[in-house]
């Protein structure tokens, strides 16, 4: 499966953003989503993740209330709803994708096999 990730841009701290991850090649029902990000200078973490029929997530501490994962797979697409977005939440985030089974979500990245190509979010405070 192709992903491709859309919907970055600069945003002020407070407000709201909506990234977009849009799969193609396969069904994205067939498979289980994640959101990651990487700040500037750092590695790597995990933002949401949510199970292939929709029916769990899972986010980190430091976005939950704050951040809504969702998918729509007759569209081929998840998104990542960004609500009140703070400065530390600027980085550069990537969807990722792997085969589920029912309501499982991932929160490692070794656990995903297929990567979109990243798009940057900028959060001003």
């Amino acid at each position: 499966v192709q992903l491709q990730a859309s919907g970055g841009g600069l945003v002020q701290a407070g407000g709201s953003l909506r990234l977009s991850c849009k799969a193609s090649g396969r069904t994205l029902s067939n498979y289980a989503m994640g959101w990651f990000r990487q700040p500037p200078g750092k590695e790597h973490e995990f933002v949401a993740a949510i199970s292939r029929s929709g029916g769990s997530t899972s986010y980190a501490d430091s976005v939950k209330g704050r951040f809504t994962v969702s998918r729509d797979n007759a569209r081929n697409t998840a998104t990542l709803q960004m609500n009140s977005p703070k400065p530390e939440d600027t980085a550069v985030y990537y969807c990722a994708a792997r085969r589920g089974a029912g309501t499982a979500v991932w929160t490692g990245e070794e656990r995903y096999d297929f990567w979109g190509q990243g798009t940057q979010v900028t959060v001003s405070s």
